[in-house]
C-alpha cells in the first residue's frame, strides 16, 4: 500500500504538530468516498491537551460525522504526532484504531530530529501494524 499526499498537506500537518507542541496535535485528511484520495485537510482539537495521548472531542467528532455523510466524503487518513517518541504507533494509539480503511499518518516533533524526516503512514487492522510508503505530490495536486 502506499498513501499519495500533496506537500501543501503535508506542510500544513508539520506545521500544526510544531504550533501545538509540546502537546501532540491530530486530525483527519478527508476524501471522496472510495477514492483513497486525501483531499481536505481538517485539523481537530486534541481533548486530552497532553503531550503522550491525542483524543478527539465527541462534541467534534459527532459534527464531523455529520460533515463526511452531508459531503460524501469518508475518512482517509487519521493522523497526529508525537512529541518525546519516533512515528510509530504506540501500544494505545494501535488499541484505538477503528478505521480499518484509514491511513494512520505520525509525524514526530522530538527535537533530536527534523520532523520532515519522521512523516511516516501506517495500516492499521486489527492490532496488526503495517507500514506503507508515503509517496508527497507537488504542491497543487
Amino acid at each position: 500500500m502506499t498513501l499519495q499526499i500533496s506537500q501543501a498537506i503535508v506542510n500544513a500537518i508539520l506545521e500544526q504538530s510544531r504550533v501545538e507542541y509540546p502537546d501532540e496535535c491530530c486530525g483527519v485528511i478527508l476524501g471522496k468516498i472510495g477514492s483513497d484520495k486525501p483531499e481536505r485537510l481538517k485539523p481537530m482539537i486534541n481533548a486530552a491537551h497532553s503531550p503522550t495521548f491525542y483524543e478527539f472531542d465527541s462534541k467534534d467528532l459527532l459534527a464531523l460525522y455529520r460533515e463526511l455523510d452531508d459531503n460524501d466524503e469518508e475518512i482517509v487518513v487519521i493522523y497526529h504526532s508525537h512529541t518525546e517518541t519516533q512515528a510509530y504507533p504506540s501500544r494505545t494509539d494501535i488499541s484505538y484504531a477503528s478505521e480499518p480503511g484509514a491511513h494512520y499518518v505520525l509525524v514526530s516533533t522530538r527535537k533530536e530530529i527534523a520532523p520532515e524526516n519522521e512523516f511516516r503512514s501506517y495500516r492499521i487492522i486489527d492490532g496488526l501494524v503495517t507500514e506503507e510508503d508515503v509517496v508527497i505530490t507537488s504542491i497543487g495536486k
